[in-house]
């Protein structure tokens, strides 16, 4: 993918553009035990949790080619008979909503991940109505060649806040605990690829928050 299409991909990130119905997460702790998983309609959550997220899905499309943005490769084969394409594929087909693919991809995700502390794992999907691109390089919205459907995933550390006085309001008390905030994402990527302003099945764009810590274990377990 090149930093146009990455940026026409990240602009739609935003609460008046994107088509996101849902967001999923799986919430897990330092141990590796899933303490939760979630989905959270969009169009019930306020305007901030909305920019919120937004904002979290488009760190992993943010920074440079080749460093901490990768283009990962399907084979042939893999495409045409993979446990590991055809699950990712059942994920965007099914635009998340295949509950037994989303726990099949955690279980994946969890046991390769070897993070310190909990972490929270995040999915989306978006159906993007693509526009036409003018001659003179201009978005033509009338004008649609396809729209491009496509997952995007990340994970995020939790961050353990002071330890403070708080209210509770199940408890109707004040209790001491610590905060807990979602750290910007360690890692994430999109399937299919946007390459050429259409899906390519046979590529997916990861992102790596350092580009000398790639968390090949994880691309191993997912993409093979």
């Amino acid at each position: 993918m090149t930093n146009k299409e990455i940026g026409e991909l990240r602009r739609r990130m935003k609460p008046d553009r994107t088509n996101l119905t849902a967001v999923y997460g799986c919430y897990v702790a330092s141990s590796g035990e899933v303490l939760s998983t979630f989905r959270e309609p969009f169009g019930l959550m306020t305007e901030e949790d909305k920019e919120k997220y937004l904002a979290i899905f488009r760190r992993a499309l943010s920074g440079t080619p080749d460093k901490n943005l990768l283009d990962l490769s399907f084979t042939t084969k893999q495409v045409a008979d993979s446990d590991e394409h055809r699950l990712l594929m059942s994920l965007r087909d099914s635009e998340l909503q295949d509950l037994e693919a989303r726990q099949a991809f955690y279980q994946k995700a969890v046991e390769s991940l070897h993070l310190e502390g909990s972490y929270l794992l995040l999915l989306a999907c978006d159906s993007y109505d693509v526009p036409h691109r003018g001659k003179d390089d201009s978005l033509q919205a009338d004008a649609s060649d396809e729209v491009f459907t496509y997952i995007v995933c990340v994970v995020c550390p939790i961050k353990e806040g002071k330890v403070e006085l708080g209210y509770f309001p199940g408890d109707n008390e004040f209790h001491c605990a610590a905060g807990q905030t979602v750290a910007p994402p360690e890692l994430g990527f999109l399937f299919p690829a946007f390459d050429d302003r259409a899906a390519n099945i046979y590529n997916a764009l990861f992102y790596s928050r350092k580009a000398n810590e790639i968390h090949q274990e994880f691309i191993d377990a997912i993409f093979h």
